[in-house]
């Protein structure tokens, strides 16, 4: 029997719902995407001189899940791509993540020297350490230095990136890039990195290109859709539909009724350089400087920049999303905190009463995915849809 089924937002979550749907239950959906372009925070443009900009900020595939990159190369060619970064800090640039060439850049090779030594002892089975276990390491030595790390990097970066102190946001933010017990210069140390050769745009393109799916471009589908609490189901433009995928920001799908929820933005400042090259590394994290946080040099992440003239810089400054505002009003990051968290368990109380209602991905779930996990999860939470499809005919 044929479902009405439909989907708000196009980015990974939705996409892949999307076409899992359309593919395997050979249900029609319609996808309905507020912004001109499909692919969400991964849409990515050329610009007139070739570049291929990630318009929303570089997003990289990084997973220990082989069978991730095999879905994904479905719909598009991958190329390996081991992710590098530098954070400048006191006038230097110092390889990201901090590992054991850091130690001696930010103390000097002689101080380093007994320091790595107690490294390798107290964490001689692991090969990255979240920073505020070494704050909190009973040696003095150690814990120095992670104070030292945290003060001068973290605290000042986490502070702009997401407007509140460390001591605030959710453990996991803070544990996202931990030091690295060796001299790996990768970003993250998982086991296979990638980047799409034509970019994620035309991947997401391929993903939603089949007969089942329809994409509703420039539709802000909460003017569509109503929450009856009578019968407890979501209605799309007055129709009863079988279920409702939603992937925006849960508070606003009930009209922030409990408060909105804090996310954050960004404002990107772009750069034209004429040269080939204008930064040391693809991406540098600046956590000591004013307002911005990093920049990205889009023509280092490229697979063919046989066409390209000159090279742009991307630069980030982070502020608080609101939706009125004429900057700042795209949602990038849900900001957890214990008071945010209390909040967010109320709509989810309230999800809970709409049987054909569905949340999936970072600003539905208020929660901070990396890519990789993000589409993981929305692989395995297509299980879940299956079997409310299935089983409600």
């Amino acid at each position: 029997m044929r479902k009405q089924i439909i989907v708000v937002g196009s980015g990974f979550s939705g996409s892949i719902l999307a076409r899992k749907i359309a593919q395997e239950l050979n249900q029609e959906v319609l996808v309905v995407e507020k912004r001109p372009h499909i692919g969400g925070n991964m849409y990515d443009e050329y610009d007139e001189h070739g570049i291929l900009v990630q318009k929303y900020g570089p997003h990289f595939l990084n997973t220990n899940r082989y069978f991730i990159i095999e879905f994904l190369e479905q719909y598009g060619q991958l190329f390996a791509h081991n992710t590098k970064l530098l954070s400048f800090i006191d006038g230097n640039y110092i390889r990201l993540p901090f590992n054991f060439l850091t130690v001696q850049q930010l103390i000097g090779a002689k101080r380093a020297e007994p320091l790595l030594k107690k490294l390798r002892s107290a964490f001689c089975s692991r090969d990255r350490v979240p920073v505020l276990e070494l704050v909190e390491h009973e040696d003095p030595d150690i814990s120095s230095f992670g104070n030292l790390l945290f003060e001068k990097a973290y605290r000042t970066y986490i502070s702009k990136m997401w407007g509140i102190q460390p001591e605030e946001i959710d453990k996991y933010v803070l544990d996202r890039v931990p030091m690295a017990m060796n001299y790996d210069e990768r970003y993250l140390n998982k086991d296979f990195q990638y980047l799409p050769e034509e970019g994620y745009t035309k991947l997401i393109g391929r993903m939603l290109d089949h007969p089942n799916i329809r994409v509703l471009l420039n539709t802000d589908a909460l003017e569509h859709l109503k929450l009856d609490e009578t019968s407890r189901i979501i209605r799309y433009d007055g129709q009863t539909v079988d279920s409702v995928i939603y992937t925006g920001a849960i508070d606003e799908l009930f009209g922030c009724r409990y408060g909105a929820l804090p996310y954050r933005s960004l404002d990107i400042h772009y750069e034209y350089h004429q040269e080939d090259s204008a930064l040391p590394s693809e991406i540098v994290s600046y956590p000591q400087a004013d307002g911005y946080t990093r920049s990205t040099e889009y023509r280092k992440i490229m697979q063919n920049d046989s066409q390209v003239s000159g090279t742009l810089v991307a630069t980030e400054y982070p502020l608080a999303y609101d939706p009125t505002a004429e900057i700042g009003n795209i949602p990038y990051y849900p900001v957890v905190t214990k008071d945010s968290d209390e909040r967010y368990q109320l709509y989810l109380g309230e999800a809970a009463k709409y049987k054909n209602l569905f949340l999936c991905g970072r600003l539905a779930e208020f929660k901070y995915y990396n890519m990789d996990i993000c589409i993981e999860h929305a692989l395995e939470y297509f299980k879940k849809v299956k079997d409310y499809l299935l089983n409600n005919a």
